[in-house]
Protein backbone atom coordinates (compact mmCIF):
# COMPACT_ATOMS: atom_id res chain seq x y z
CA UNK A 1 0.00 0.00 0.00
CA UNK A 2 1.56 3.24 -0.75
CA UNK A 3 2.18 5.66 2.21
CA UNK A 4 -0.08 8.61 1.00
CA UNK A 5 -3.02 5.75 0.90
CA UNK A 6 -1.81 4.34 4.21
CA UNK A 7 -1.88 7.86 5.81
CA UNK A 8 -5.51 8.45 4.37
CA UNK A 9 -7.07 4.95 5.23
CA UNK A 10 -5.27 6.02 9.16
CA UNK A 11 -6.96 9.14 9.21
CA UNK A 12 -10.18 7.91 8.43
CA UNK A 13 -9.79 5.26 10.80
CA UNK A 14 -9.05 7.75 13.34
CA UNK A 15 -11.92 10.49 12.46
CA UNK A 16 -14.68 7.27 13.14
CA UNK A 17 -13.20 6.31 16.19
CA UNK A 18 -13.37 10.16 17.82
CA UNK A 19 -17.18 10.26 16.09
CA UNK A 20 -18.30 6.98 17.34
CA UNK A 21 -16.46 8.19 21.06
CA UNK A 22 -18.50 11.35 20.88
CA UNK A 23 -21.74 9.58 20.24
CA UNK A 24 -20.98 7.21 23.10
CA UNK A 25 -20.47 10.18 25.24
CA UNK A 26 -23.84 10.97 26.28
CA UNK A 27 -24.49 13.26 29.21
CA UNK A 28 -25.13 11.33 32.56
CA UNK A 29 -28.59 12.44 34.20
CA UNK A 30 -30.00 10.71 37.21
CA UNK A 31 -33.98 11.01 37.56
CA UNK A 32 -35.97 11.20 40.68
CA UNK A 33 -39.70 10.21 40.83
CA UNK A 34 -41.78 10.83 43.72
CA UNK A 35 -43.49 8.31 43.97
CA UNK A 36 -43.61 4.54 42.18
CA UNK A 37 -44.01 4.24 38.45
CA UNK A 38 -47.37 4.65 36.72
CA UNK A 39 -49.30 6.35 34.07
CA UNK A 40 -48.83 9.62 35.92
CA UNK A 41 -44.79 8.82 35.65
CA UNK A 42 -44.85 8.12 31.72
CA UNK A 43 -43.28 10.83 30.19
CA UNK A 44 -39.83 10.39 31.45
CA UNK A 45 -40.25 6.43 30.14
CA UNK A 46 -41.63 7.58 26.57
CA UNK A 47 -38.57 10.04 26.32
CA UNK A 48 -36.56 7.22 27.28
CA UNK A 49 -38.21 4.81 24.94
CA UNK A 50 -38.85 7.11 21.70
CA UNK A 51 -35.27 8.19 21.74
CA UNK A 52 -36.08 11.96 23.17
CA UNK A 53 -33.58 11.80 25.68
CA UNK A 54 -31.03 9.70 23.23
CA UNK A 55 -31.37 12.97 20.40
CA UNK A 56 -30.25 15.36 23.38
CA UNK A 57 -27.09 13.65 23.86
CA UNK A 58 -28.74 12.56 27.38
CA UNK A 59 -28.05 9.26 29.08
CA UNK A 60 -31.14 9.44 31.75
CA UNK A 61 -31.22 6.84 34.87
CA UNK A 62 -34.87 6.42 37.26
CA UNK A 63 -34.63 6.43 40.68
CA UNK A 64 -37.59 5.47 42.69
CA UNK A 65 -39.39 8.12 44.89
CA UNK A 66 -41.02 8.14 48.10
CA UNK A 67 -43.20 11.35 48.42
CA UNK A 68 -42.13 14.64 47.39
CA UNK A 69 -39.76 15.76 50.70
CA UNK A 70 -37.84 12.60 49.43
CA UNK A 71 -37.91 13.55 45.93
CA UNK A 72 -36.80 16.91 47.10
CA UNK A 73 -34.42 15.93 49.76
CA UNK A 74 -32.26 13.58 47.11
CA UNK A 75 -31.84 16.28 44.75
CA UNK A 76 -31.10 18.85 47.23
CA UNK A 77 -28.14 16.53 48.81
CA UNK A 78 -27.13 15.72 44.69
CA UNK A 79 -28.10 12.19 45.25
CA UNK A 80 -30.11 13.18 41.92
CA UNK A 81 -29.96 15.63 39.76
CA UNK A 82 -33.75 16.54 38.38
CA UNK A 83 -37.11 15.02 39.15
CA UNK A 84 -40.77 15.37 39.96
CA UNK A 85 -42.00 16.96 42.87
CA UNK A 86 -45.64 18.62 44.29
CA UNK A 87 -44.88 22.37 43.84
CA UNK A 88 -46.91 22.76 47.27
CA UNK A 89 -43.89 20.36 49.00
CA UNK A 90 -41.26 22.60 47.61
CA UNK A 91 -42.66 25.97 48.15
CA UNK A 92 -42.68 25.12 52.41
CA UNK A 93 -39.39 23.17 51.87
CA UNK A 94 -37.91 26.30 50.43
CA UNK A 95 -39.79 28.91 52.96
CA UNK A 96 -38.46 26.37 56.21
CA UNK A 97 -34.85 25.49 55.09
CA UNK A 98 -33.90 27.45 51.70
CA UNK A 99 -33.25 23.93 50.01
CA UNK A 100 -30.74 24.22 47.13
CA UNK A 101 -33.75 23.10 44.56
CA UNK A 102 -35.52 24.71 42.27
CA UNK A 103 -38.83 24.08 40.15
CA UNK A 104 -37.95 24.74 36.42
CA UNK A 105 -41.45 22.92 34.33
CA UNK A 106 -44.77 23.13 35.84
CA UNK A 107 -46.47 19.47 35.06
CA UNK A 108 -49.78 19.85 36.86
CA UNK A 109 -51.06 23.19 36.87
CA UNK A 110 -54.35 21.30 38.57
CA UNK A 111 -54.02 19.47 41.74
CA UNK A 112 -55.07 15.87 41.61
CA UNK A 113 -56.43 16.15 45.47
CA UNK A 114 -60.20 14.29 45.10
CA UNK A 115 -63.29 12.83 47.06
CA UNK A 116 -64.04 9.49 45.61
CA UNK A 117 -67.84 8.47 46.38
CA UNK A 118 -69.91 5.91 44.89
CA UNK A 119 -72.44 7.20 41.97
CA UNK A 120 -75.93 5.91 43.83
CA UNK A 121 -74.62 8.06 47.15
CA UNK A 122 -76.10 11.21 45.79
CA UNK A 123 -73.13 13.07 46.26
CA UNK A 124 -72.43 15.46 43.35
CA UNK A 125 -70.97 18.24 45.16
CA UNK A 126 -68.31 18.99 47.84
CA UNK A 127 -71.06 20.91 49.42
CA UNK A 128 -72.46 17.44 49.89
CA UNK A 129 -70.31 15.54 51.99
CA UNK A 130 -72.04 17.42 55.05
CA UNK A 131 -72.76 14.85 57.36
CA UNK A 132 -71.26 11.96 55.74
CA UNK A 133 -68.21 10.16 56.84
CA UNK A 134 -65.12 10.38 55.31
CA UNK A 135 -61.95 8.10 54.94
CA UNK A 136 -58.60 8.95 54.65
CA UNK A 137 -54.97 7.73 54.77
CA UNK A 138 -52.89 9.24 57.94
CA UNK A 139 -50.15 11.14 55.37
CA UNK A 140 -51.64 12.32 52.49
CA UNK A 141 -50.86 16.03 51.83
CA UNK A 142 -54.73 16.33 50.79
CA UNK A 143 -55.26 16.61 54.99
CA UNK A 144 -54.00 19.86 55.25
CA UNK A 145 -55.95 21.55 52.38
CA UNK A 146 -59.66 19.69 53.72
CA UNK A 147 -60.65 22.28 55.97
CA UNK A 148 -59.77 25.27 53.59
CA UNK A 149 -61.73 23.10 50.86
CA UNK A 150 -64.61 22.56 53.29
CA UNK A 151 -64.34 26.20 54.25
CA UNK A 152 -64.43 27.93 50.66
CA UNK A 153 -67.98 25.26 50.36
CA UNK A 154 -69.56 26.45 53.29
CA UNK A 155 -69.33 22.61 54.93
CA UNK A 156 -68.13 23.17 58.38
CA UNK A 157 -66.02 20.73 59.18
CA UNK A 158 -67.38 19.24 62.29
CA UNK A 159 -70.36 18.32 60.21
CA UNK A 160 -67.98 15.55 58.67
CA UNK A 161 -66.80 12.21 60.84
CA UNK A 162 -63.20 11.83 59.84
CA UNK A 163 -61.48 8.59 60.04
CA UNK A 164 -57.96 7.83 58.97
CA UNK A 165 -56.80 4.42 57.58
CA UNK A 166 -54.49 2.59 55.99
CA UNK A 167 -54.22 4.45 51.91
CA UNK A 168 -55.34 0.03 51.02
CA UNK A 169 -58.20 -0.17 53.17
CA UNK A 170 -59.97 2.83 51.50
CA UNK A 171 -61.60 1.78 48.35
CA UNK A 172 -63.01 -1.26 50.01
CA UNK A 173 -64.36 1.25 53.46
CA UNK A 174 -66.27 2.89 49.85
CA UNK A 175 -67.54 -0.26 48.45
CA UNK A 176 -68.83 -2.35 51.39
CA UNK A 177 -70.39 1.17 52.23
CA UNK A 178 -68.07 1.33 55.24
CA UNK A 179 -67.35 4.79 54.66
CA UNK A 180 -69.47 7.60 52.02
CA UNK A 181 -66.55 8.91 50.61
CA UNK A 182 -62.53 8.84 50.13
CA UNK A 183 -60.36 11.79 49.68
CA UNK A 184 -57.48 10.15 47.51
CA UNK A 185 -55.86 11.87 44.15
CA UNK A 186 -56.99 11.84 40.71
CA UNK A 187 -54.12 9.80 39.53
CA UNK A 188 -55.42 7.01 41.45
CA UNK A 189 -59.04 7.05 40.08
CA UNK A 190 -58.48 3.79 37.79
CA UNK A 191 -57.40 1.63 40.36
CA UNK A 192 -60.36 2.84 42.29
CA UNK A 193 -62.73 3.03 39.34
CA UNK A 194 -61.92 -1.08 38.27
CA UNK A 195 -62.15 -2.27 41.79
CA UNK A 196 -65.28 -0.49 42.18
CA UNK A 197 -66.50 -2.03 38.61
CA UNK A 198 -65.43 -5.75 39.83
CA UNK A 199 -67.97 -5.03 42.68
CA UNK A 200 -70.51 -4.08 40.72
CA UNK A 201 -70.48 -0.50 41.84
CA UNK A 202 -69.94 3.04 39.70
CA UNK A 203 -67.19 5.36 41.27
CA UNK A 204 -67.74 9.29 41.29
CA UNK A 205 -64.80 11.58 40.98
CA UNK A 206 -65.31 15.20 42.64
CA UNK A 207 -61.64 17.11 42.20
CA UNK A 208 -61.11 20.02 44.44
CA UNK A 209 -60.45 22.06 41.48
CA UNK A 210 -63.68 22.39 40.38
CA UNK A 211 -64.75 23.04 44.82
CA UNK A 212 -62.65 26.37 44.19
CA UNK A 213 -59.12 24.90 45.16
CA UNK A 214 -57.29 25.44 42.34
CA UNK A 215 -53.48 25.94 42.25
CA UNK A 216 -50.03 23.97 41.16
CA UNK A 217 -49.01 20.72 42.03
CA UNK A 218 -46.74 18.57 40.01
CA UNK A 219 -43.44 20.19 38.54
CA UNK A 220 -40.24 19.64 37.23
CA UNK A 221 -37.51 20.54 40.07
CA UNK A 222 -33.73 20.65 39.93
CA UNK A 223 -30.83 20.81 42.12
CA UNK A 224 -29.57 24.45 41.91
CA UNK A 225 -25.92 22.93 41.18
CA UNK A 226 -26.99 20.78 38.27
CA UNK A 227 -28.53 24.18 36.69
CA UNK A 228 -25.72 26.31 37.70
CA UNK A 229 -22.85 23.86 37.10
CA UNK A 230 -24.80 21.72 33.88
CA UNK A 231 -26.77 24.61 32.08
CA UNK A 232 -27.00 23.12 28.92
CA UNK A 233 -27.44 19.66 30.30
CA UNK A 234 -30.95 21.13 32.18
CA UNK A 235 -32.01 22.62 28.86
CA UNK A 236 -31.54 19.69 26.75
CA UNK A 237 -33.44 17.32 29.73
CA UNK A 238 -36.43 20.04 29.64
CA UNK A 239 -36.78 20.48 26.17
CA UNK A 240 -36.60 16.66 26.07
CA UNK A 241 -38.87 15.73 28.51
CA UNK A 242 -41.48 18.67 27.26
CA UNK A 243 -41.39 16.71 24.00
CA UNK A 244 -42.68 13.65 25.78
CA UNK A 245 -45.70 15.31 27.95
CA UNK A 246 -46.04 16.41 24.46
CA UNK A 247 -46.11 12.77 23.21
CA UNK A 248 -47.54 11.02 26.08
CA UNK A 249 -51.04 12.38 26.04
CA UNK A 250 -51.21 12.46 22.40
CA UNK A 251 -50.65 8.88 22.17
CA UNK A 252 -51.96 7.23 25.63
CA UNK A 253 -52.09 3.66 24.70
CA UNK A 254 -48.39 3.49 23.35
CA UNK A 255 -47.53 5.58 26.56
CA UNK A 256 -48.88 2.80 28.73
CA UNK A 257 -46.98 0.40 26.03
CA UNK A 258 -43.51 2.47 26.88
CA UNK A 259 -43.88 2.61 30.91
CA UNK A 260 -44.63 -1.18 30.82
CA UNK A 261 -41.52 -2.01 28.53
CA UNK A 262 -39.21 -0.31 31.13
CA UNK A 263 -41.28 -1.49 34.46
CA UNK A 264 -43.18 -4.89 33.64
CA UNK A 265 -45.31 -4.76 36.85
CA UNK A 266 -46.91 -1.83 35.63
CA UNK A 267 -49.85 -3.17 33.70
CA UNK A 268 -49.79 -1.26 30.27
CA UNK A 269 -53.17 -1.13 30.31
CA UNK A 270 -53.94 0.73 33.81
CA UNK A 271 -50.94 3.09 32.81
CA UNK A 272 -52.85 4.29 29.73
CA UNK A 273 -56.04 4.70 31.19
CA UNK A 274 -54.30 6.63 34.38
CA UNK A 275 -52.40 9.12 31.25
CA UNK A 276 -56.07 9.77 29.36
CA UNK A 277 -57.65 10.61 33.63
CA UNK A 278 -55.34 12.77 34.49
CA UNK A 279 -55.53 15.16 31.09
CA UNK A 280 -57.34 17.52 32.82
CA UNK A 281 -54.04 18.08 34.94
CA UNK A 282 -52.12 19.05 32.54
CA UNK A 283 -54.41 20.66 30.08
CA UNK A 284 -56.61 22.92 31.37
CA UNK A 285 -57.36 26.64 31.52
CA UNK A 286 -54.37 27.87 33.71
CA UNK A 287 -51.72 26.12 30.82
CA UNK A 288 -53.82 27.52 28.14
CA UNK A 289 -54.10 31.00 29.22
CA UNK A 290 -50.05 30.70 30.65
CA UNK A 291 -48.59 27.64 28.41
CA UNK A 292 -47.50 24.52 29.23
CA UNK A 293 -44.95 24.35 31.77
CA UNK A 294 -45.15 27.87 32.48
CA UNK A 295 -45.69 29.06 35.96
CA UNK A 296 -47.60 32.30 36.26
CA UNK A 297 -46.92 34.68 38.82
CA UNK A 298 -50.42 35.23 39.71
CA UNK A 299 -51.04 31.68 39.67
CA UNK A 300 -47.97 31.13 42.00
CA UNK A 301 -48.51 33.58 44.48
CA UNK A 302 -51.95 31.87 44.62
CA UNK A 303 -50.09 28.56 45.28
CA UNK A 304 -48.38 29.79 48.13
CA UNK A 305 -51.19 31.45 49.99
CA UNK A 306 -53.29 27.95 49.77
CA UNK A 307 -50.14 26.13 50.39
CA UNK A 308 -49.22 28.89 53.62
CA UNK A 309 -52.66 28.97 55.02
CA UNK A 310 -52.55 24.95 55.04
CA UNK A 311 -49.08 24.66 56.26
CA UNK A 312 -50.01 27.87 58.89
CA UNK A 313 -47.07 29.61 57.04
CA UNK A 314 -46.68 33.38 57.93
CA UNK A 315 -47.51 34.33 54.10
CA UNK A 316 -45.02 37.54 53.74
CA UNK A 317 -42.13 35.28 55.08
CA UNK A 318 -41.45 34.02 52.03
CA UNK A 319 -41.87 35.03 47.92
CA UNK A 320 -42.65 32.16 46.00
CA UNK A 321 -40.49 33.40 43.04
CA UNK A 322 -37.95 32.03 45.11
CA UNK A 323 -38.60 28.54 44.55
CA UNK A 324 -38.56 28.76 40.87
CA UNK A 325 -35.63 29.32 38.37
CA UNK A 326 -36.91 30.79 35.21
CA UNK A 327 -33.97 30.80 33.03
CA UNK A 328 -35.31 26.98 32.42
CA UNK A 329 -39.14 27.11 32.70
CA UNK A 330 -39.41 26.65 28.63
CA UNK A 331 -42.95 27.36 28.89
CA UNK A 332 -42.54 30.80 30.21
Amino acid sequence: MKLPTLICHSLSALALACTSHLALAADKVTFQLDWLPGGDKAPVYVAMKKGFFAEQNLDVSISQGRGSTDSISKIATGTSDIGLSDLVALLVAKANDDVPVSAVYSIFSEAPHAFFTLSDSGITHVKDVANKKIATSPFTSSNVFLPLLLDKNQVKEDSIQLVKTDPGALNPMLITGNTDVVISWITDSEKYKHQAQTAGKKLTVLPWYDAGLEFYSTALIASDRFLSERPDVAKRFITAYAKAIDYTWKHPEESGQLVHAVVPEVDASTAADTIKSINNLVYNAASKAHGLGAFDPKRLATTWQWTAQAQKIDTASFDPEAAINRAFALGE
